[in-house]
Order: structure tokens, then C-alpha cells, then sequence
């Protein structure tokens, strides 16, 4: 299925402290630790990257959280909150992870799955309804997001059922083992892989809701338009009812990032009801 979108919309990358958005009582508190003291105290990286911040807003309560990973290939980037997501009544957890070469597979997969964990278990905290969590992520995020979603282990590690997530939109995101991980083990990211760290491995009739998106098929990051349309069929071969594709005219990878945060708005309005 196509899909064209033509508004262009701002990112807004960077926050440096609490921030109240007065109009209409959104809160963002940056920083927050989701792995242990312990851990943080013992290692200058976890301490360094594994830290979240979190957009919500104060009044409303039961709303949906979005968890939102960034890209960078797995080696670098930084968390955002999408202005677009902004005043609109959902929460928005940006994550920062630990990132290649100073870390190597699996470690950020783990990193992704704890910090899923942690909105699990805290998002009620601050009004939010753990029932209405999506994971979101653009390129390397969204493969982060599929993966710990598909892949059930890896949240089980942190006693959270993957099959609880609300709903899963990877922007652009790998459907194959990731460029990042064929290259530690020394392979060209033009020769594919489906293995265990692929999500078309882990392809599933019970999985939850899946939304795939990606840019156009003629400007996008190698095959990944076509990474997602094999992911798309296959899920639909295995059973699973609820799996989508847009592919967005006229938009490369980095570009269709704009209006996929749109898609998105509109694709959580059964979950936010």
C-alpha cells in the first residue's frame, strides 16, 4: 500500500532541562535513568547513555506513551522529542542507548528491551496507562523497536510480555540482520542476512499490531523498502491480521521520517480512545 504525504514538518532535537509547556500543562523531565544506580556506578556508559527523557501530559491521565528510539546505524545520534508528537495528549519517552564500536551487539537490544521495561513499569506513575504503550523508532530505532517487539526473549529478560505492547511503528527501520551488526562480524551491508537478529526471523501470527513504514522504494537506504514488504507478507503468512505497509512517494530515508510522525498520530487513535 502507498501512501503520499506532502506536509513537511520540524524536528525539535534538544532539550536541557525540566521544561513546562504552559498552554497545556505538558511536563518534560530529562535524564532519567532507566537502568540500576548500580549499573550506572559501575560503568561510565551505562551511567553516560542509557537515560530516557519523558514528555507527558500532567493533567490528562490514561493517556498513550510513545517510546521513540533514534537512529544513527546502531553508532550514532541523539534522543528527540518530534514537535510534531507535541501538545497532542500522548507521552513521548526519547531514548538514548549505548551505540557500536564502544559497545557490540546485543547490548543495544538490550538497552532498547530495559527501557521498554522501565515504561512498563513506571509510566502509571505519571498518569500514563501501561496498556497503551507504542515503540517507535527511526532507521536503527525502528529496527530496535522490532526487534525487542518480534523477539519476545529479549523483554522477558526484564519480566515484561512483549505481546503487551500496545502497538509497533518502525520508521525505515531493517526487517534483516542489521548493517551495523554485519559489519562487526566483518560482512558488506549490501549482502543480506536473516538470522536470529533479524526481525523477519521472529515473524509471528501473535505479535502485536505492526505499522511499517518507509521513503520511496527509488530513494530509500538500500532494499529497505523491500525488507518491509517482505516482512509485511510474511507476517500475513504466519497468521498475524494486523500488520501494514506505507511507503511514502517522494521521500528518501532520512526525509520521510516528517510525515511518518503523522502516520503514526493518526494509525494510535484506536489506542488512545
Amino acid at each position: 500500500m502507498k501512501n503520499t504525504i506532502v506536509n513537511l514538518f520540524i524536528l525539535f532535537t534538544s532539550f536541557l532541562s525540566i521544561e513546562r509547556i504552559t498552554a497545556k500543562d505538558f511536563v518534560l523531565k530529562t535524564n532519567i535513568q532507566y537502568r540500576s544506580a548500580e549499573e550506572a556506578k559501575s560503568d561510565l556508559y551505562v551511567n553516560d547513555r542509557c537515560r530516557l527523557d519523558l514528555y507527558y501530559p500532567e493533567e490528562l491521565k490514561n493517556f498513550t506513551t510513545v517510546v521513540w528510539f533514534h537512529g544513527g546505524g546502531l553508532e550514532g545520534g541523539e534522543k528527540f522529542i518530534p514537535e510534531t508528537w507535541k501538545n497532542k495528549g500522548i507521552a513521548v519517552v526519547a531514548v538514548n542507548y549505548r551505540l557500536y564500536p564502544k559497545v557490540k551487539c546485543p547490548v543495544y537490544i538490550d538497552d532498547a528491551a530495559a527501557v521498554v521495561a522501565w515504561v512498563f513499569n513506571h509510566i502509571a506513575e505519571f498518569g500514563g496507562d501501561p496498556s497503551k504503550i507504542v515503540v517507535s523508532g527511526h532507521s536503527a530505532g525502528g529496527y530496535l523497536a522490532s526487534m525487542i517487539g518480534l523477539d519476545k526473549k529479549w523483554l522477558a529478560k526484564y519480566q515484561v510480555d512483549a505481546d503487551k505492547i500496545a502497538m509497533l511503528i518502525p520508521f525505515s527501520g531493517h526487517c534483516i540482520t542489521h548493517m551495523t551488526i554485519r559489519k562487526e562480524r566483518g560482512i558488506s551491508d549490501k549482502q543480506p542476512i536473516v538470522d536470529e537478529l533479524a526481525p523477519l526471523f521472529h515473524v509471528r501470527a501473535d505479535a502485536p499490531p505492526l505499522v511499517l513504514i518507509t521513503g520511496d522504494r527509488e530513494l530509500e537506504m538500500l532494499g529497505r523498502y523491500e525488507e518491509n514488504a517482505y516482512m509485511m507478507r510474511m507476517m500475513k503468512i504466519a497468521g498475524h491480521t494486523k500488520t501494514k505497509l506505507f511507503e511514502l512517494d517522494g521521500f528518501d530515508h532520512g526525509g520521510m521520517a516528517s510525515p511518518a510522525y503523522e502516520i503514526l498520530l493518526n494509525e494510535i487513535k484506536t489506542i488512545s480512545k
